[in-house]
């Protein structure tokens, strides 16, 4: 390897800084046969970072998060980027790789409220705070009184508004509440049954330049299987149905054993109407089982439409 030091790019929060420890600490144990003797983090501000009062989808989805830092590896800024794989859209950066996921965190999602409530004891026409669509139509499943309200901002930032009274109660993935020690304010775990996550929730992704081939070599080390074999199927789906911040989209992939289970659901751009599919196969088929969900749910949301 031509450089001896290894410069991982991140978002500069102190979650995204959390899970970019995480990366450097498991490609350090790998690092002695590749000759590097430094692994960095350089901290990235995005613009998904700056731009904290519009939904995602207002002002360019996904990628907000992940381009800067994309750009960074593409100009040799930096050597590996790291992600979190629900942030990232669901196409490959043209000259770019991602196929190194860490051992998946916690998918769930929680619930946050001032009087440490459930969601069916929240007062009636209570106010809950997301920035998801999914989110949002997945509650209205449960309680359809309750109303949504736009939150952005990191886990601190979110849960200071909660606190000032701004809302009743938060929706929050599991894995940044526990990441962060901040397991006490939980008030409410959903099943991933009850409330299925997005594709990639929990998942750290590693991403390099696809020529580098001896980065590739040991990213293929660091890879954790059994969670890419998940998210092989995740992914898919999402990819079928063109998913972005403006798709609301659940998605979970369980592996038991020889068999992958993967459940999805999608919903109406007004979020009136779920589609929902469960299935299994063999995990060989991961990528096969993703591909035809994502079929599927299309067409039976399209044939919906067109009724």
């Amino acid at each position: 390897m031509k450089n001896k030091k290894i410069i991982i790019g991140s978002r500069g929060s102190k979650l995204a800084l959390i899970y970019a420890e995480k990366a450097r600490e498991r490609i350090l144990s790998y690092t002695k046969n590749f000759g590097i003797e430094e692994v960095a983090v350089k901290a990235i501000v995005t613009k998904g970072d700056q731009v904290q009062d519009q939904r995602l989808s207002e002002v360019g989805g996904k990628g907000l998060f992940s381009k800067t830092i994309e750009h960074e590896l593409l100009d040799n800024k930096i050597d590996i980027a790291v992600h979190a794989l629900k942030d990232m859209p669901s196409e490959e950066t043209k000259g770019l790789l991602t196929n190194c996921f860490l051992e998946r965190n916690d998918p769930r999602e929680i619930l946050i409220s001032r009087d440490n409530k459930n969601l069916k004891d929240l007062a009636p026409n209570a106010i809950v705070g997301t920035s998801s669509f999914r989110r949002e139509f997945q509650i209205k499943q449960i309680r359809k009184d309750l109303e949504c309200k736009l939150i952005r901002g990191n886990v601190d930032t979110r849960l200071t508004y909660l606190y000032d009274n701004l809302y009743d109660a938060i929706i929050l993935s599991y894995a940044g509440i526990n990441s962060l020690g901040l397991d006490k304010n939980i008030s409410q775990t959903f099943s991933t049954t009850e409330i299925i996550p997005c594709a990639g929730q929990g998942v750290i992704a590693l991403q390099c330049r696809n020529n580098d081939e001896e980065l590739i070599q040991l990213l293929k080390k660091v890879n954790h299987q059994s969670t890419h074999n998940s998210i092989k199927a995740e992914r898919n789906v999402l990819k079928i149905l063109e998913g972005d911040c403006e798709t609301a989209v659940g998605v979970f992939a369980s592996i038991d054993g020889e068999k992958i289970n993967l459940e999805a659901e999608l919903f109406s751009l007004d979020g009136s109407e779920r589609f929902h599919l469960k299935s299994s196969e063999n995990v060989d088929k991961a990528d096969e089982l993703g591909i035809e969900m994502g079929k599927t749910l299309k067409k039976i949301s399209n044939n919906s439409y067109k009724k």
